[in-house]
């Protein structure tokens, strides 16, 4: 696909077309790299980021006050049922 670069005041453009924009998943803030010789565009917004920081941050679960969902002792029909040879 050939484009062409467009005056926008000091600077000079592209337009890129709405499908390539969706296609890549393109919106707000974008990260720019000159990489071997061309342009990389990727969006800024990873899905996981921050995500090392909050599981970092959170208590373990050895350590948390709410203790185990279900106590250790608990009996159920599955164990008896699912679980007997």
């Amino acid at each position: 696909m050939k484009v062409r670069l467009i005056p926008i005041g000091n600077s000079k453009g592209i337009r890129i077309p709405s499908t390539v924009i969706r296609d890549c998943g393109l919106e707000g803030e974008l990260d720019l790299e000159v990489r071997d010789g061309g342009v990389y565009i990727t969006p800024s917004h990873h899905p996981r980021a921050g995500w090392e920081a909050a599981i970092t941050a959170s208590p373990h679960p050895a350590t948390a006050d709410e203790g185990l969902l279900i106590p250790d002792d608990a009996d159920n029909a599955f164990d008896d049922t699912e679980w007997t040879w």
